[in-house]
């Protein structure tokens, strides 16, 4: 397997209830290496612009909503096969559908509220990374 990287979102639930370091302890417990973090508060127009691909579905206002409700830890992840690591590590979109160990079954709220984002392939990493950082910010 190759050198990846990923991008992750550490999502405001989990921010409020100070969870940033045990999700960031999990990642890295899976072998994946922060290579760029930020802690930021997003804007509408950044949430809106960032999960544009659901904009026809019923929960884009509820999800856009949720993502300016709070602080966000934004980061780039780096290891061997990373994308499918990292989703590995967050467990499946519902919490109670999610593998023990997860950071979903271990923390998320809700489906809603499930506590942090991937990237869902390659292609998507590279996209969803230069929306949030420029290449002088990823250090690894």
């Amino acid at each position: 397997m190759a050198i990846q990287r990923t991008f992750s979102i550490i999502k405001p639930d989990a921010t409020a209830r100070n969870l940033t370091g045990k999700i960031i302890a999990k990642f890295e417990d899976a072998g994946l290496r922060v290579v760029a973090s930020k802690r930021i508060r997003m804007t509408r127009e950044q949430a809106e612009g960032f999960y544009a691909v659901h904009k026809e579905r019923p929960f884009f206002g509820e999800l856009v909503d949720f993502m300016i409700s709070g602080p966000v830890v934004v980061q780039v992840l780096e290891g061997e096969d990373a994308v499918a690591k990292n989703r590995e590590v967050m467990g499946a979109t519902n919490p109670a559908e999610a593998a023990p160990g997860t950071i979903r079954k271990e923390f998320a709220l809700s489906i809603g509220e499930n506590s942090v984002h991937g990237s869902d392939a390659p292609e998507t990493a590279a996209e969803e990374i230069k929306f949030f950082f420029s290449d002088d910010e990823i250090v690894g």
